[in-house]
């Protein structure tokens, strides 16, 4: 993987480039490296190993409290088999528990578990930090304008 550090320079249009497609000023290529980037730096500072979905699965639970498994994956923009795999995973691993759904009594609720809480507290410092540590190369401005305009985005 490489570590260099992400430039993203506008070209102006240039007679010798108009119209040609040029990969490295391709938006979906620039934010796969910068994704890879992020990823890194997530992967070598993260608490417990825990992946990015199950960093967003356990940070949303903390923020919404307990809720059932599909609405968790709407919540943090997955499919409900990937849901699944990632509730399974942190369930065997004591971080979440399954309730019963006050709303439903058919549906079961995910909730963190007092470890699952404890884990999320620490990673959540972390995460902090890791942003930190991504937006590092910006100003920041910069760091405001991206994180508004991936909003946008999505």
């Amino acid at each position: 993987m490489r570590r260099e550090k992400l430039q993203v320079v506008v070209p102006a249009a240039e007679p010798a480039t108009e119209g040609r497609y040029v990969l490295d000023e391709q938006v979906g290529f620039l934010l796969r490296v910068a994704m890879q980037r992020h990823t890194a730096i997530f992967t070598s500072r993260m608490v417990e190993a825990l992946t990015q979905t199950q960093f967003a699965a356990l940070a949303k639970l903390y923020e919404v409290g307990p809720c059932s498994q599909n609405h968790l994956g709407r919540l943090i923009y997955l499919d409900a088999a990937t849901i699944k795999g990632v509730v399974d995973r942190l369930g065997m691993r004591g971080f979440v528990t399954a309730l019963g759904d006050p709303k439903d009594r058919r549906r079961r609720a995910v909730a963190l578990s007092e470890r699952g809480r404890q884990v999320t507290e620490e990673a959540m410092k972390v995460a902090a930090e890791i942003t930190a540590a991504t937006l590092a190369p910006l100003t920041a401005e910069e760091q405001r304008t991206v994180t508004r305009l991936l909003k946008k985005l999505g």
